[in-house]
C-alpha cells in the first residue's frame, strides 16, 4: 500500500480508501490510485483485513473422497453456489478415503480460519474436531455420518434406495442377484449391503454371502468379481452395483460378453442413458445433497442454536432397460 500511495502521490489512508470501496474520494484520485495498482499489481491481504476487523475470513472448508470423481464435482458445484450466494469462496481437498488425509485437511482449514467446515468423513474417529467445534467452527457431515461424536449430518437413503433395486429385480422374475460395492467400511457401502440383505428378505430370496463382493472398485477387482459371480451354472441373473464408480468397471467388465445379466446402479453416472441398454439406477440428487449440507452450515454460521440435525434425502428408481432384462 505503501509502494500504490508513493507512485499515485496520495496517502495510505486515501489508498485504503479506495480499495475498500469507501465515499469521500474524489473520482480523479480514485483513478490515479486504481492505476497504480494496477501498474503495480497490488492484491488485498484479505486474510489480514478480516482479521483486522474481526470479521469472517470468508471461506469454508469442503473435504471430500475424491474431486476427480463426477460424484463429488457435482457436489462441489453445488456447495459453491450456496457459498457464492452468502459472499465465501470454497476451499476444496480429497482425503483419498485416507481418514489420516482427512484430519489433515480439516485442521489445516481450521488453521486457516474457516467458517465452517462440510466433511465426506474418511474416518470413524472425528473427536479431534470437537475443540474446533467449541471454539466456534460449524462442521456438518455429508453422505457419510461423522463417527463418534454428535454432528450435523446430510444423507441419502441408501437403505430404503437397495431395497427398492432388489424389489425392482425380483418382480422381472430374478432371484440370484449379485451385489458389488466398494469397501464395507465405509458407511453408504455398508448400508447398502443392509438394503440388499433386507431386499433379499422381503422378496423371500436366500440371501447368498457368495453372491456378494465388496472391496475398494477398481477394473481388475469388478472384473474378477465377474468373472466369479456371473459365471458357470450357479451364476448370478442380475446384479447390484453399489455406486457408479463400481458400475463403471463392472459395464467394461461386461462389454464382450455373450450374456449380460440385468443391472441397476446405485448413483446414476454420465451417458449411462445412452448406453445399449440404458442403465437402470437408483437416482438421488447430488446437487440437493450439497446445497442441504451448505444451507445447514450457513445457518450456523449464522448462530442457528439448535440441536444437530439428520437429514435424509429421498432416492428413486429410474428403469430404462437394463434393469428390466428377464433372466435367461
Amino acid at each position: 500500500m505503501s509502494d500504490v500511495a508513493r507512485l499515485a502521490g496520495v496517502s495510505i489512508k486515501t489508498v485504503s480508501r479506495v480499495v475498500n470501496d469507501e465515499p469521500a474520494v474524489h473520482p480523479d484520485t480514485a483513478e490515479r490510485v486504481m492505476a497504480a495498482i494496477e501498474q503495480l499489481g497490488f492484491r488485498r491481504n484479505l486474510g489480514a483485513r478480516n482479521l483486522r476487523r474481526g470479521s469472517t475470513t470468508g471461506t469454508i472448508g469442503l473435504i471430500v473422497e475424491d474431486v476427480g470423481n463426477p460424484f463429488y464435482s457435482e457436489l462441489n458445484r453445488a456447495v459453491e453456489r450456496i457459498a457464492t450466494s452468502f459472499g465465501r469462496q470454497v476451499l476444496t481437498g480429497s482425503s483419498e478415503e485416507n481418514s489420516d488425509r482427512e484430519r489433515e485437511l480439516a485442521l489445516e482449514f481450521c488453521a486457516r480460519r474457516v467458517d465452517g467446515i462440510l466433511i465426506v468423513p474418511a474416518g470413524m474417529q472425528h473427536g479431534y474436531l470437537v475443540p474446533e467445534m467449541r471454539a466456534g467452527t460449524p462442521v456438518v457431515f455429508l453422505d457419510r455420518p461423522a463417527g463418534d461424536i454428535v454432528a450435523d449430518t446430510v444423507l441419502v437413503d441408501n437403505l430404503g434406495g437397495t431395497i427398492e433395486a432388489v424389489t425392482h429385480l425380483a418382480k422381472h422374475g430374478h432371484r440370484r442377484i449379485a451385489f458389488l460395492a466398494d469397501s464395507p467400511d465405509i458407511f453408504t457401502a455398508a448400508e447398502r449391503l443392509r438394503g440388499f440383505r433386507e431386499g433379499c428378505v422381503r422378496n423371500g430370496i436366500p440371501y447368498d454371502e457368495s453372491l456378494v463382493a465388496m472391496g475398494t472398485p477398481t477394473p481388475e477387482s469388478v472384473g474378477e468379481a465377474v468373472r466369479g459371480l456371473l459365471t458357470g451354472p450357479a451364476a448370478a441373473t442380475a446384479v447390484i452395483a453399489g455406486n457408479n464408480r463400481v458400475a463403471v468397471h463392472l459395464l467394461r467388465a461386461l462389454a464382450h460378453a455373450e450374456h449380460r445379466p440385468a443391472m441397476v446402479s446405485f448413483d446414476d453416472f454420465e451417458l449411462a442413458d445412452l448406453l445399449d441398454p440404458p442403465v437402470t439406477v437408483i437416482a438421488h440428487d447430488v446437487g440437493a445433497l450439497g446445497r442441504a449440507a451448505a444451507e445447514l452450515l450457513f445457518a450456523r454460521v449464522q448462530g442457528d442454536p439448535t440441536a444437530p440435525r439428520k437429514v435424509v434425502l429421498p432416492v428413486h428408481l429410474v428403469a430404462r432397460g437394463s434393469g428390466e432384462v428377464a433372466p435367461t
